[in-house]
């Protein structure tokens, strides 16, 4: 009863319009389509070449569906230890440098919209200077080296933590969260401060539970950056077993690449060399596409709402 109401709510909604948002929307619903469609073919193709024989992947004949399909790259990816080891290191990462970027953004955008902080427009325009300018590859590299070498001095030889502490939080997301705050009604506040709420409970007990969809958005944000975050960490870690998953990926595609070039197509048992590549990169991104439906539904909203300042 539900379904055929909503379908005659819809029906009615497009006679309601006129012919030309009728096209506007057909032809803006096929370009949707048509761009999905070209963002999703690159994770097709990652899982059928990993998924095809030998002849089908050094011939070039893989284009959507898997051809000869096998899965002893899988295997191989599943009993590889060191692509495990660096798989707990991203994870790592991801989690820690999610919580550690968070609570740096909230603290600092919590300050940044409160009006009757001393320096407001100056700190505002310093983290927004920030975007237009970046101290550059050099200066920060430096600072991820000094980082290393104080980590060091304090005894702490696990350079995962280098990951995480150095890379800090994005002026962009503090943006976000900074206009979210704003946006919460003072009367609000207000009432909080009446009843004896100090500002750390105010923050964490009205401003945060009321911004729940930026932080959300926020926080996917922080985590799918750390997940593929790769160049950095290529550059400043130094331990094999502390390097994550991404930056063992490119040495891998960067050696069967040099291994093609050299000696031509490679094979390993049953399957083609790339495909083993592939196959790691299908169960990289596999955590991303479990977490994201979840978040997905406070992705717009959040955005709308950090974005725009009343």
């Amino acid at each position: 009863m539900k379904n055929k109401q909503n379908l005659k709510a819809r029906h009615d909604g497009f006679k309601r319009m006129d012919t030309s948002e009728i096209v506007f929307k057909i032809i803006s619903y096929f370009i949707v389509t048509i761009f999905a469609l070209f963002c999703l073919y690159p994770l097709i193709y990652a899982i059928s070449a990993s998924l095809s024989g030998i002849q089908a992947v050094n011939g070039g004949k893989v284009v959507f569906l898997p051809i000869d399909i096998q899965i002893d790259a899988f295997k191989d990816v599943i009993l590889e230890k060191y692509f495990w080891i660096s798989y707990s290191n991203t994870m790592f990462i991801t989690f820690y440098g999610t919580i550690y970027c968070m609570l740096l953004s909230i603290l600092g955008a919590y300050a940044l919209s409160k009006a009757n902080l001393f320096g407001h427009k100056f700190l505002n325009f310093i983290l927004i200077f920030t975007m237009w300018f970046s101290a550059g590859m050099i200066p920060i590299y430096l600072n991820y080296i000094q980082t290393r070498t104080i980590l060091g001095n304090m005894g702490i030889a696990d350079q995962k933590w280098l990951v995480v502490l150095a890379m800090g939080m994005s002026a962009f997301n503090v943006i976000l969260l900074r206009n979210s705050f704003e946006s919460v009604p003072k009367e609000i506040e207000e009432a909080a401060k009446v009843d004896g709420a100090n500002e750390f409970q105010i923050m964490s007990k009205v401003f945060v539970p009321m911004s729940k969809a930026t932080i959300a958005t926020v926080a996917l944000f922080y985590g799918v950056s750390r997940w593929n975050g790769y160049f950095w960490a290529m550059k400043t870690v130094e331990n094999i077993y502390d390097k994550p998953l991404q930056v063992v990926i490119q040495s891998e595609i960067a050696t069967i690449q040099e291994q093609v070039s050299e000696y031509g197509a490679q094979t390993v048992g049953a399957y083609a060399s790339q495909s083993f590549a592939y196959a790691m990169i299908v169960c990289a991104i596999i955590p991303i596409l479990l977490i994201y439906p979840f978040i997905q539904k406070y992705f717009a909203v959040g955005v709308n709402i950090g974005g725009v300042k009343e």
